[in-house]
């Protein structure tokens, strides 16, 4: 098939669409749309009253909590600085609070040196010292107590007229130290009693004796307190509300005060190995151990010697308690001190501590 052919075959097939085609754009038809009525109160893409109040809200609560978190971050350095400085004056408080304890421990060790021993608890604190004096040599034991049965006074196998050393009297009652007490007599029944007025468990034991030859009672109160001196009524010393103690002679000191001694005891005899207690202002009770071979009146501590040791580390009151072969001074199930009799003294009285 030739060209001319084709395009006469092509024309002669599209003609009926072509004439159609020209006939739809000659016509012409009406069409009508419907009318879209939209209410006043509603408006496309608009935002109602109520929107606009909830974003003005909503731009009222942010610029308030900006401010908030604003006041929230300036208190909260106020209250980081004022802890800061809380912690610090706290830290100077505790640290002051400390140093008068500081203080007292370092003014007795530079008296005793430093404790050997020393036992702590909730009931109790013992330090137990060693010193050597120009004269003697010595023990010093520190008492705080903080538990009223953290000490007692025990009788020499729970009776009257009985008698044990110290050491068996705090083994016996598990101890972790003891002392000898007061002094005592020996009857003609070969038994061994408290001398003059003592008092266990609050309870006069054969009554009270007025004091006489400068006879003195050392004990403790039912606060604790070291208690001590010379009565001649029994109402005098029931002021002071004893809970235990002995008697022996004499006071060394009262109020910080050194006490006059009796010529009897300054020279018979002079030196003697000795106990004697002490108490501190702040309550902590001292004993002291003086060791010494024998009671000829050669070898111990004197009392004036003592009352010059005792005042030297600012005890208030002091007093000499039953000394020579009876001075005992245990701790921890052993014997600390040189009993002048060679071997512990059998006693009717004896001071236990326990922690």
């Amino acid at each position: 098939m030739t060209i001319r052919e084709l395009n006469r075959f092509m024309l002669l097939a599209c003609a009926p669409f072509i004439g159609m085609l020209i006939w739809l754009l000659s016509a012409s038809f009406p069409l009508s749309m419907p009318a879209l009525n939209f209410s006043p109160s509603l408006q496309l893409f608009s935002l109602s009253e109520a929107a606009q109040t909830v974003l003005r809200g909503l731009d009222t609560a942010r610029v308030n909590a900006e401010a908030t978190k604003g006041t929230v971050e300036k208190y909260f350095q106020i209250y980081e600085l004022s802890a800061q400085t809380t912690n610090a004056m706290l830290a100077q408080a505790t640290a002051q609070a400390a140093r008068p304890v500081q203080i007292f421990e370092s003014r007795v060790a530079a008296e005793f040196g430093k404790p050997v021993r020393s036992v702590s608890s909730a009931k109790i604190d013992l330090k137990l010292y060693r010193f050597t004096d120009s004269n003697y040599k010595g023990y010093a034991l520190k008492v705080n107590l903080k538990s009223d049965d953290a000490m007692k006074m025990v009788l020499g196998k729970d009776k009257v007229g009985g008698s044990e050393t110290t050491l068996a009297a705090a083994n016996r009652y598990g101890a972790v130290a003891g002392v000898n007490a007061g002094g005592f007599a020996d009857g003609n029944d070969g038994k061994r009693y408290p001398l003059s007025t003592t008092v266990l468990n609050g309870k006069y034991v054969y009554g009270f004796e007025p004091s006489f030859d400068h006879l003195t009672f050392v004990g403790m109160s039912q606060d604790r307190k070291l208690i001590g001196g010379e009565f001649s009524r029994q109402s005098d010393l029931d002021k002071l509300k004893p809970a235990f103690g002995a008697t022996f002679v004499p006071t060394l000191l009262k109020g910080g005060q050194k006490q006059a001694i009796p010529s009897k005891w300054l020279n018979s005899p002079k030196r003697a190995p000795r106990t004697v207690v002490g108490s501190f202002g702040n309550g902590q009770l001292l004993f002291v151990v003086a060791d010494g071979y024998n009671e000829a009146g050669g070898s111990g501590a004197t009392l004036p010697e003592l009352q010059d040791k005792l005042a030297k580390v600012r005890i208030v009151d002091a007093y000499n308690l039953d000394g020579g072969g009876s001075s005992s001074l245990v701790f921890e199930g052993k014997v600390i001190n040189n009993p002048s009799d060679g071997r512990l003294r059998p006693l009717p009285t004896h001071f236990l501590f326990f922690k």
